[in-house]
């Protein structure tokens, strides 16, 4: 299996696990309340999306619920779905006309960042 299977494998994995989670409190919390946020935050956390990025997320989706008048749980998961695209889409695309260039590779393990 090579590099990017193995990455695609990985990523895969991490990617069924977190949103099974976030998909499973969306499903057993029919009401959007505070309670269903601290349960995402937890969960976001705990699946290493790191603090300051949950923090983004949690605030973004908030503002949404309150704009929106969100009351549904599948409204708010469908939310958080944008919310999170849309925050992937905020990148900046890569500068590599400075020599030399610094790339920071990250995946889960196993999927062959130190041997590429």
């Amino acid at each position: 299996m090579g590099f990017f299977e193995k990455l695609k494998q990985g990523l895969l994995k991490t990617k069924n696990a977190l949103f099974g989670r976030v998909r499973d409190l969306f499903i057993s919390m029919r009401k959007v309340d505070e309670d269903l946020l601290e349960e995402l935050e937890e969960i976001l956390i705990t699946s290493d999306v790191g603090v300051e990025t949950t923090e983004k997320i949690i605030a973004k989706l908030r503002r949404r619920i309150q704009e929106d008048r969100i009351t549904e749980s599948e409204d708010a998961y469908n939310a958080l779905k944008e919310v999170i695209a849309g925050m992937i889409e905020d990148g900046a695309p890569l500068d590599l006309s400075t020599k030399p260039s610094v790339i920071l590779v990250i995946g889960v393990n196993g999927v062959g960042k130190t041997t590429t």
